[in-house]
């Protein structure tokens, strides 16, 4: 049983940067995966980067050299590191924690990122 709460989200310019945060209720050393989804107005939500315990990454072309992300096991916490962003990254920001990739078993309740031109 696993609560996920993040945070770090805001409005921001072209260009800039952003750190999400999500901090789980139990240790994420027990935690295989934990992700990062966003979510569009009218879009499915979409896997934007994917962690294991073995500091394994997965990241969507669309972040590939933009986003960073990584967990804190010792402080139970997830971030997101965001950098060069764009309007298209506008969406709500979800982190999500399971044992496989894609099929996650807790999910957070979403932080919004919007990005001006």
């Amino acid at each position: 049983q696993v609560q996920l709460v993040e945070s770090g989200g805001g409005l921001v310019q072209a260009g800039g940067s952003l750190r999400l945060s999500c901090a789980a209720s139990a240790s994420i050393f027990s935690i295989n995966v934990l992700s990062w989804y966003c979510q569009a107005p009218g879009k499915e939500r979409e896997l934007v980067a994917a962690i294991a315990l073995s500091n394994s990454t997965y990241y969507a072309d669309s972040v590939k050299g933009r986003f960073t992300i990584s967990r804190d096991n010792a402080k139970d916490t997830l971030y997101l590191q965001m950098n060069s962003l764009k309007p298209e990254d506008t969406a709500m920001y979800y982190c999500a924690a399971g044992i496989v990739v894609g099929w996650p078993d807790y999910w957070g309740q979403g932080t919004q990122v919007t990005v001006s031109s």
